[in-house]
Formats: structure tokens, sequence, C-alpha cells
């Protein structure tokens, strides 16, 4: 029996010992996880219109800045760091700002497949993707006034001189360099926590024990999906897949219909056009004509009215006189009277003709 005591003392010493070792590799780690992101300078980021979002358009991810936090979308989930380049934390969807998730889909540098089914000007569909009781809690959250959209916050651009090597990796020394070189008090509760002091060592069992559960808690996030969770991916993928063949279709359907419609205008505005040039030519060819029956001489109409005719007597000589009929006049016995016979009689008492 004396002998088992120092056997157990030296079993408990080996295991506070390696428990002690595992505390530090998980203090280690506490900092933040890799999301894929790795930013080797400042990102040259632009506004959203009409947002107090800040996005970066040369990123292969989707990263954004809002009110003093840098937020990226990389698998599925949020991550937050009040540095360009991390570390990075995740961030539950209860804690995402608003305005961040109210960025329409057309600003997601790097969308999901199924982001591809909504509207590309609108915000994703949270509602659906997290579920009834995250919409339940966030009713009305994709309906806020635009005109009363706060000011974006300052960028941090003092961080432009820290890279490579340079950029500090210490959340300490983040925290230090930031009360240094930025004023901006943030609205949002999250941020205010994450510009707090921040240590990397817990200082309670109860931290300690937090820090542990987010650590467990991020490496089944980082894991490869199970057979199960898969599955269900594939056929959120082959869902969607159809989906979005479904509005091919419709669209193609539409497209085909506005061309029969468009083609048919084009026939009857056609065919107008031609009855129009018909009339037109009808139009002029009666103008010809009229223009050429003008031309032609018309006799000289006048309101007098028409005297007869007056026969005109001609006068004959009496010999060739001529009664209204144009017969010769008949001898008037009566009238008539002896002629004086000329000519001279002879000596035997006979009349000579007369010879001249």
């Amino acid at each position: 029996m004396k002998i088992c005591y120092p056997l157990i003392a030296l079993s408990i010493l080996i295991a506070s010992i390696s428990s002690a070792q595992a505390q530090v590799d998980i203090d280690v780690q506490l900092p933040g996880i890799n999301i894929g992101v790795d930013m080797t300078s400042y990102p040259e980021l632009v506004q959203v219109p009409d947002y107090p979002v800040y996005y970066y358009p040369g990123s292969n991810s989707n990263y954004f800045f809002y009110d003093g936090l840098y937020w990226v979308y990389q698998r599925d989930h949020w991550y937050a760091s009040s540095w360009y380049n991390g570390p990075w934390e995740l961030t539950q969807p209860e804690y995402v700002p608003l305005y961040v998730l109210r960025v329409p889909v057309r600003y997601y540098v790097s969308p999901p497949v199924y982001f591809r089914a909504w509207s590309y000007d609108a915000p994703p569909r949270w509602g659906e993707y997290w579920g009834r009781d995250w919409d339940v809690r966030h009713r009305g959250w994709d309906h806020w006034d635009h005109r009363a959209i706060p000011q974006p916050a300052p960028l941090p651009i003092y961080q432009r001189q820290y890279s490579g090597n340079r950029y500090p990796r210490a959340i300490e020394q983040q925290h230090a360099i930031r009360v240094e070189n930025y004023r901006y008090q943030p609205r949002e509760v999250i941020t205010q926590q994450r510009f707090q002091p921040q240590h990397n060592t817990p200082n309670t069992p109860n931290q300690r024990i937090e820090q542990n559960q987010r650590v467990e808690q991020n490496q089944r996030l980082t894991q490869p999906p199970q057979p199960q969770q898969s599955q269900r991916i594939e056929q959120n993928q082959r869902a969607e897949q159809q989906q979005q063949n479904q509005l091919f279709e419709r669209q193609q359907r539409v497209e085909q219909q506005l061309r029969t419609e468009q083609s048919q205008r084009v026939e009857q505005q056609q065919r107008a056009e031609q009855t129009q040039r018909a009339e037109q030519d009808r139009a002029e060819q009666q103008t010809r004509s009229r223009s050429n029956q003008q031309m032609q001489p018309q006799p000289m109409k006048t309101n007098q009215p028409v005297q007869p005719a007056v026969p005109v007597q001609v006068q004959r000589p009496p010999n060739e006189s001529r009664d209204n009929r144009g017969e010769p006049p008949r001898e008037n016995k009566a009238e008539k009277k002896p002629e004086v016979e000329r000519g001279r009689d002879n000596r035997n008492g006979e009349r000579e003709p007369d010879r001249r």
C-alpha cells in the first residue's frame, strides 16, 4: 500500500500537466479561426449606394465594413473583426447588424448557390434560410425608412500602414493601436463590445468555459459536413437548380411571346403602310386626271339668252333672183310690161333681129 500512494500522486501530477498543456493549446487558438480570407494589404472599400455599409469588390469573398467592424460572410456564417485581416470571430445570426443583413445580393462578390434564386436588387432571404424563429424575432427587418439611414462610419485608414510583417496579430496590440488612431464611437452593441479591451488569457473559469465552447463550436463548423448534412445540401442544391431551370423556362416563354407579339405588330404596321401607300397613289391619280381635264379648252358660257339666227339676204341680180324657196320667180303676166323690141324694120316692113 505504501507503494501505491506515490504512483497515484505521480499519475495525478501527470494528468494535471497534460491538462495544463491542453489549456495552453486552447488559449493559443482563441484569437480567431481560419476562414480562408487573407488580406495582404488594406482593401479598397466602396460604399454601397444608399447604405451605411462598405464592400470590397476586389475580394474573392463577401467582405463588408460597417460601424467600425469588418464583416465576412463565408461558409454560410458571419465573421467579424476590428482589423481588416482578422483575427475573425464567429458571430451568431442574432447579433449581426441589420444594416449588414440588408445589403442587396448584387454586392455579394462570392454569393452562395442558394442566393441565385433570390432577387438581385433585394437583401438575401435570411428568414427563409435561418428559419421561422429568427424571422419571428426579427419581423420587419427588411423594411426600414430609407430617409433615416445613418451616416456610414469613417474608414480606419490608419490600418494602411500595417501590412505584411507589420500587421499586428495580438488583440491587445490591435486594441492599443485602434484607441490611439480611431476615435469613432460605434452605435451597434456588438461593435461596442468588440471595442472594449480584450485579453488573450481568460481571467475567470466562466470565461475559460465560454471560450472553450466557442472553440468547439468553431471546430464543428470548420469540419467537413456529415453524410446527412451533405445529403441535405445536395437536396437543396437540386431544388435550387430545379427552381432556376423553371425560372429560365419561364423567361424563355416570355421572350418567345414577346417576339411573337413584336412580329405581329411589324406585320400590322407593314400592312397599314401598304394600305396608306395605295390610298396615296389613288389620290395622286385622281389629282392628275382632274388637272388634265382642267387643261382642255372649254366653250364660253354666258348667262344671256341665245338669239335665233337671222337669215342673211343676199342681193342678187334681177335675172338671178329667187324666191324664198330658192326657185326662180314666176312670171306675172298681169304685171309684165311689153318689152320694146329692139331692132329696126327693113325696107320690106320686117323686123330684123338685133345683132348686138
